[in-house]
């Protein structure tokens, strides 16, 4: 089963998050609290939206996807950013990760989002495979930029902003 999450799933997004950073090899730079989730799924404007991911039959939280909508200039409409999907290792295989795919999608369709875009690690073949399975695209000749820390200081001071 499929949901949107609630207030009261914030303590599981956040244990999900640490799981997913640790597969990723990166559980350093997890440092999302909860007050920072609940404030940005929850709060007056939220910054991301969530969706749950619950096994049938025990209602347990087996995965989340973590989504925020961004605007293409070429197509003139907005479209959405999956930050994260994930499911957790004991629920792999039960189609979760599809189901919260095929939902996302689904809302892209309803709000006339034309792109559904997420990164995937290069290393990550089994979840490459799945993805190649679905249909998506790679866009192989894309590299992502990142800016954080004292490089993103030192261009931030370079500003002449008013």
């Amino acid at each position: 089963m499929i949901r949107t999450a609630t207030v009261n799933d914030v303590a599981d997004i956040r244990a999900m998050i640490r799981e997913l950073a640790e597969y990723e090899r990166a559980v350093e730079q997890a440092r999302a609290t909860e007050e920072q989730l609940r404030e940005a799924l929850f709060g007056d404007r939220p910054a991301a939206f969530a969706l749950i991911a619950e096994d049938d039959e025990t209602g347990e939280t087996v995965g989340y996807a973590l989504w925020f909508p961004h605007f293409s200039t070429w197509t003139g409409t907005r479209g959405m950013h999956l930050e994260d999907l994930y499911v957790r290792p004991h629920a792999r295989g039960g189609g979760h990760g599809k189901a919260l795919l095929a939902s996302l999608a689904a809302i892209c369709e309803q709000k006339g989002y034309e792109r559904f875009e997420w990164w995937v690690l290069a290393w990550n073949e089994p979840t490459i495979d799945f993805y190649k399975s679905l249909g998506v695209e790679l866009l192989e000749e894309w590299t992502v930029c990142r800016l954080t820390g004292e490089p993103l200081r030192k261009l931030a001071a370079r500003t002449r902003l008013s």
